[in-house]
C-alpha cells in the first residue's frame, strides 16, 4: 500500500473502533487530502471545522482533552503558526503541568510550490522548539505507522510532519552507509528524495555519499550507524525540508557535531518568503543545490580537532 492509503485505512479503523474523530478543514472536499481521508460522514466522526485556524486547533485540543483520541489534519504546514497557540501552548502542556492528558494526532501536511508564503514549507522545527510533544517525520508506510503505534499506546500529543511528496510511496527507505564516503547526508522528509538524486549525481564526479533518513527528530536519538559514519567521513550535511536559519537541521547538525566530534552543516530553505511564481519559489533544496552545496562542503572540509 502506499502511505495514503496506509493513512486512510488506519484513520477508518480509527474512527470505526475506537469512537475517534478526524477533524479538519475542507477535509471531504475533491481529493480527500490526497486520498488520505476515508470517506465517511461526520456521523462516522468526520467532523468538518470553519476556516479558523486558531479556532479548529482549540475544539479539537478540546475533544482530545475529553478522550476522545482526535486526529488533527492541518492541510498546509505552513499554517501552524495559526495553529501554535492552542497545541503547543497547552495540549503539549497539559499533562506536564496540570496532569490532565491530551492524546492529539496532529497531521500537518507540507507542501510546496506556486502555494505563496504563508501555506507552503515544512515547519517542524518551531514544534521541536517547545515541551511536551515528540516529532516525527515520516515519508513511508512503515515510519508513519510507527508514530501512530505511539500514538497508540500513549495519552500525549504527537506533531506528525507530514509531506505531499510521500503520499505515493509504497516502499520503505534504508540507510545507505556501505563502504567509504567522503560526507555522510542526514535527509529530512522531502530532502529524503531530493537526497537520492543528488547522490547519483555526486557519484558520476566521484564523490561518495552515506544517507542517513531521519524520522524521529524530536526526541533525536543518534544511531549507531550515525556515529559510524560520521567516523568514516569526517564530515556531515544535514538537509532539510524546514528554514535553515534556527530550525530543525541545525540543531540535529549541533547536536551531532558534539556527540561524533565531526563537522556537520546544515541545509533548508533560504531565508526568504516563498511567491506564487515558480521563479519565487521557495522549497526544499534541489538535488542540483545539495550537490553544490555537497562539493562545497567536501572541498572546504576542516578536521574539528579533538579535545
Amino acid at each position: 500500500m502506499t502511505l495514503a492509503e496506509t493513512i486512510q485505512q488506519t484513520t477508518r479503523n480509527h474512527l470505526e473502533q475506537n469512537n475517534g474523530q478526524l477533524y479538519g478543514q475542507c477535509v471531504t472536499a475533491v481529493g480527500w487530502i490526497g486520498g488520505t481521508v476515508p470517506e465517511m460522514t461526520e456521523a462516522e466522526g468526520i467532523v468538518e471545522l470553519s476556516m479558523a485556524d486558531v479556532a479548529g486547533a482549540g475544539v479539537t485540543v478540546g475533544a482530545a482533552l475529553m478522550g476522545r483520541r482526535p486526529i488533527y489534519v492541518i492541510r498546509y504546514q505552513g499554517f501552524m503558526w495559526y495553529n501554535a497557540a492552542p497545541i503547543l501552548n497547552y495540549a503539549a502542556k497539559s499533562k506536564d503541568i496540570w496532569g490532565i492528558p491530551c492524546p492529539l494526532f496532529v497531521r500537518s501536511i507540507a507542501m510546496e510550490g506556486h502555494i505563496g508564503p504563508v501555506a507552503s514549507a515544512s515547519h517542524h522545527g518551531l514544534v521541536m522548539r517547545m515541551p511536551g510533544m515528540p516529532v516525527i517525520a515520516p515519508m513511508t508506510p512503515a515510519e508513519w505507522l510507527e508514530g501512530w503505534r505511539w500514538y497508540q499506546e500513549h495519552d500525549d500529543p504527537i506533531y506528525v510532519s507530514e509531506h505531499r511528496r510521500g503520499f505515493t510511496i509504497d516502499y520503505e527507505m534504508e540507510d545507505e552507509v556501505d563502504g567509504e564516503a567522503d560526507i555522510t547526508l542526514i535527509a529530512i522528509s522531502a530532502a529524503r528524495l531530493n537526497a537520492q538524486d543528488a547522490i547519483k549525481q555526486l557519484a558520476a564526479e566521484g564523490i561518495r555519499c552515506h544517507l542517513i533518513h531521519a524520522v524521529w527528530l524530536k526526541p533525536f536519538l543518534i544511531k549507531e550507524s550515525i556515529e559510524k559514519s560520521l567516523d568514516k567521513t569526517n564530515l556531515g550535511l544535514v538537509i532539510d525540508s524546514d528554514f535553515e536559519m534556527a530550525a530543525g537541521g541545525r540543531s540535529i547538525a549541533y547536536e551531532l557535531m558534539h556527540k561524533t566530534g565531526h563537522p556537520v552543516h546544515a541545509l533548508g530553505l533560504e531565508d526568504r518568503s516563498a511567491g506564487f511564481a515558480t521563479r519565487h519559489d521557495n522549497g526544499t533544496p534541489s538535488a542540483n543545490q545539495i550537490a553544490e552545496r555537497v562539493r562545497q562542503t567536501v572541498r572546504n572540509r576542516k578536521i574539528i580537532p579533538t579535545l
